[in-house]
């Protein structure tokens, strides 16, 4: 049976350094770069002869748009439209990854921590500058609730400290866990598979219920794929809330 783990392997195709870094060219690079294209295509064929009747195309990039918006103005209000650019490239760059990631042979960018730890930090960043830029100092009255006792006040502050600093953390563990898991389980069902029905005989009439499992499961993955793309959205308008609004 393959290693199920071989398909997160980093695979080099050109050597480059950048001052001194490492800088070489992936399938990982490869992959993103794809992803780009796919999504700036996405773009072109929604935007390219925009009709007051909207075609297939423009109807799909409309609904994301709009399903982004509504998601903006939901979870941050009026104050967040300045934002839904971010969050709508931060959606459709992990969705059409994701979704890139299901296709044979192909590679999932957002199976690698360091990919979605590089997404979740940007997101960090950018909610600690526009704290700090809309609120000043006043934004560290995040970390203190309102009607906090006295008593409780250094614990209290040490919980929502701690809480925001791990947030960069449980953003990006949360999307790589979940790829990394079902793409790992695919691949061993698929192995079971190929496994039995090579064995012949009674075996390859029992590998129908490991393909079985392999089809639900990519079903699943399909899913997942949607679902953690939404979740990664909505968290950085959670986030952006706070920063914005505080509490």
């Amino acid at each position: 049976m393959a290693n199920p783990l071989e398909q997160f392997e980093i695979k080099r195709y050109a050597e480059l350094s950048v001052a001194g870094a490492d800088a070489a060219f992936t399938n990982a690079s490869l992959f993103m770069l794809l992803v780009l294209g796919i999504t700036l295509l996405f773009f072109w064929l929604g935007s390219r002869n925009p009709q007051l009747v909207p075609g297939r195309w423009q109807a799909a990039l409309e609904g994301v748009t709009g399903f982004i918006s509504g998601m903006v103005d939901e979870n941050i209000g009026p104050k967040g439209r300045a934002f839904v650019p971010f969050v709508f490239s931060l959606f459709i760059f992990v969705l059409v990854a994701n979704l890139v990631g299901l296709f044979p042979y192909s590679f999932t960018v957002t199976s690698h921590i360091i990919v979605t730890f590089a997404f979740a930090a940007l997101i960090f960043l950018v909610c600690v500058g526009v704290g700090l830029w809309k609120h000043g100092l006043h934004f560290f009255s995040l970390f203190v609730p309102e009607n906090t006792p006295i008593v409780l006040m250094p614990l209290i502050v040490l919980i929502e400290l701690i809480s925001f600093l791990s947030r960069p953390l449980t953003l990006s563990i949360r999307l790589f866990a979940n790829m990394t898991a079902g793409h790992i389980l695919l691949k061993v069902f698929a192995g079971f598979v190929i496994s039995l029905a090579a064995a012949g005989g009674a075996l390859a009439a029992i590998s129908v219920l490991p393909f079985a499992m392999t089809v639900a499961f990519y079903g699943l993955e399909l899913i997942v794929a949607v679902v953690q793309a939404y979740v990664f959205a909505l968290l950085t308008c959670i986030y952006l809330n706070d920063s914005i609004n505080l509490h």
